[in-house]
């Protein structure tokens, strides 16, 4: 039987690894375990913070909204609880967008909250 190397399979193999893992610092670049080590925790990292990034953001629009609502006179909770009982349904992250760049519309939903609290 022929003896087969798989020489070729191997090079690309190594050479895909390279290219991912360029521009990493020391060894993690140009050898093989060290950077097959590195690829596989960077990927390990970028799926648990893609994770942590939309709880990041929640949690910035929350405190965003929070500051503009306690402007008004209301805190963050009774507003979305106002909002919701007048039948408002408006995410967080757009409140958020209007706290920052559009008050005066912000403060119009602050009042209809407040209606809505008051029945």
């Amino acid at each position: 039987m022929a003896r087969v190397k798989g020489g070729s399979a191997s090079n690309s193999k190594r050479k895909r690894l390279f290219s991912i893992t360029k521009g990493y610092w020391g060894r993690k670049k140009n050898v093989f375990r060290r950077a097959k080590e590195a690829f596989l925790r960077s990927m390990t990292n970028a799926f648990r913070d893609r994770k942590a990034k939309k709880r990041e953001f929640r949690k910035l629009w929350i405190i965003r909204v929070n500051a503009a609502a306690r402007m008004n006179g209301m805190s963050y909770s009774s507003f979305i609880y106002g909002l919701k009982r007048s039948g408002i349904d408006l995410n967080r992250k757009i409140l958020a967008d209007m706290a920052v760049n559009d008050m005066a519309a912000f403060v119009k939903l602050v009042e209809k909250s407040k209606e809505a609290l008051a029945r």
